[in-house]
């Protein structure tokens, strides 16, 4: 461990002594969110909420693809399903997700036909390889996964493989950004989609809504640095943009990618879970390729309907810490998963009942 600097023990506990010091001189107890699974399941795996003083907390929010995903988009999802000649491709950590009318993996086991890909472009091929079904690719996920779904859709249009198609449902992660910032008191910003989108596309932060931002590694010295810096700003009340991960990030990140789902998608108003419609922070088609987006197509779709008793969209809020769920590590689990955020490997629950629960429960 001693040869990773980012993992080095001694480093870490450097930086929680550092950290433990600036907020010595804290005005207040503050609230620090990150919004990407990775960092919850690093934060979670290596015990970093616990090295925290009493004045700092760390939350997950909406950084988790599938979590943010509502029960309307899968409703429709299956609803697609169970059109004539119709194969739905899908990542695999949406497969369990529960919607009004059941989960895909039941719609699979009712004889609906479900491909599991791993990526895009797979679906692609199995589009062209049975020209006779209409595939229907689900996009989930925000700027990190949506350049290679733009790229599969670029890769059917060019060889004309018509029955190629996607139901929109990717994300873009400012919306849901502006609409915390009043909760919290900074952000850790994820390091993948930084590095489509650029460091700068976060200032918007500390401009318009007085909170810090800091774009984050996923190794434990990452996160404590991210988390030490933003506690300075904080101290100093000097809201700002810092980039700790510029060995990845750029200040204007992938351009090619950035001009791709320019080409490929548009921003529309997006609902997520837990937070409602988000004006302009979804990628609906462009209009050009309105012949590829199964949106359109009609169908019948059931009152949304989320699992009684679950509070994922509290916990994507950053309201409550998962064991505040009257279902988790009870009726809810990986095994027998109740909501998104416990199905998901990214998602904060998931993360809670794999490496913190017991912590928990010490304490207690």
């Amino acid at each position: 461990m001693s040869g990773d600097p980012f993992r080095d023990r001694r480093t870490v506990a450097g930086l929680a002594r550092e950290i433990a010091a600036v907020a010595r001189d804290l005005p207040r107890p503050v609230t620090l969110m990150e919004v990407c699974g990775t960092h919850t399941h690093a934060i979670a795996e290596a015990g970093l909420r616990r090295m925290m003083p009493g004045n700092v907390r760390l939350v997950s929010g909406p950084g988790c693809p599938v979590c943010v995903t509502p029960v309307s988009w899968l409703d429709r999802a299956i609803a697609l399903g169970r059109e004539p000649g119709t194969v739905l491709a899908t990542f695999g950590d949406l497969v369990r997700v529960p919607s009004s009318a059941g989960t895909l993996e039941e719609h699979r086991a009712a004889g609906g036909r479900v491909e599991v890909v791993y990526s895009p472009r797979d679906a692609v091929e199995f589009a062209a390889a049975h020209p006779d079904l209409r595939v229907v690719f689900l996009a989930v996920g925000f700027e990190t996964t949506a350049p290679p779904i733009a790229a599969a859709l670029a890769e059917a249009e060019a060889r004309g493989i018509t029955n190629f198609l996607l139901l929109p449902g990717n994300k873009t992660m400012p919306g849901p950004l502006a609409a915390l910032a009043d909760a919290v008191d900074g952000f850790l910003m994820p390091g993948h989609v930084s590095v489509i989108v650029g460091a700068e596309a976060w200032r918007f932060l500390p401009e318009r809504h007085g909170v810090s931002a800091a774009v984050a590694g996923f190794t434990p010295a990452d996160v404590l640095a991210a988390i030490l810096a933003l506690l300075g700003r904080i101290v100093r009340g000097e809201p700002g943009l810092d980039n700790l991960y510029g060995r990845v990030v750029t200040p204007e990140g992938n351009r090619p990618a950035q001009e791709l789902l320019a080409r490929t998608f548009e921003p529309v108003d997006a609902e997520w879970r837990g937070l409602g419609v988000l004006p302009g922070s979804g990628l609906g088609l462009r209009e050009e390729l309105a012949r590829r987006d199964a949106s359109r197509i009609p169908v019948e779709l059931p009152e949304p309907r989320e699992p009684a008793g679950c509070r994922c969209g509290d916990v994507l809020r950053g309201e409550i810490d998962p064991p505040a769920c009257p279902l988790f590590a009870r009726a809810c689990t990986p095994e027998n998963p109740v909501g998104a955020c416990m199905v998901s490997s990214e998602g904060a629950c998931a993360a809670w009942y794999r490496h913190e629960r017991w912590a928990r429960e010490e304490a207690e």
